[in-house]
């Protein structure tokens, strides 16, 4: 796997967390950059007063890293049919269907029900990063990661969920140095 190793422990993340609100898009970030929380986190521009990551602000994160980054798929709504690309190497943000994406409901409403994972699929077997796996290093298989964090993550973080998701972007990163 290319994946850089996970440079934090448990503890530390729960520190970050305490501190200063690290969560699923700083962790994210993380493990694909082979960061750790407090390196990463003078550039998160104004994460701490919101809470949350949204694609406008990764994506100012990103370049304040100098982290090139291409949007090889977006969607605001459930695409369906339509083939999502997903990247080999990178970031993708989900966003967990329930009650706030039926018609008519505010877009505004569905950004609370979203959730920041890595992706590394230039191995054998998709991998995914997932901070709500980070008791186990927050690295998993694709398979771990749907059929068993998902539903619990739904069950215990989003009760109201229908259990249905889909990724709402999917970003490569080109990370220097690495064969990506």
């Amino acid at each position: 796997m290319s994946r850089p190793p996970l440079r934090y422990t448990i503890d530390e993340a729960q520190a970050a967390a305490d501190d200063w609100g690290f969560n699923c898009g700083p962790g994210a970030l993380t493990a694909v950059l082979g960061m750790t929380p407090d390196e990463l986190r003078p550039h998160l521009g104004d994460f701490e007063q919101r809470g949350y990551t949204n694609p406008s602000l990764m994506a100012a994160i990103l370049r304040r890293l100098n982290v090139p980054f291409q949007r090889v798929f977006e969607s605001a709504v459930d695409p369906g049919a339509r083939p999502v690309v997903w990247p080999r190497f990178g970031l993708v943000r989900i966003q967990w269907s329930g009650p706030w994406t039926k018609p008519g409901v505010p877009m505004a409403a569905r950004y609370r029900h979203t959730h920041w994972i890595g992706v590394d699929d230039s191995g054998p077997v998709r991998m995914i990063f997932d901070v709500n796996a980070i008791c186990d290093g927050g690295w998993l298989t694709w398979r771990e990661w749907e059929c068993q964090l998902v539903p619990w993550l739904l069950r215990e973080c989003c009760p109201k969920a229908d259990g249905r998701w889909w990724p709402t972007h999917c970003w490569p990163l080109e990370i220097k140095g690495a064969s990506r």
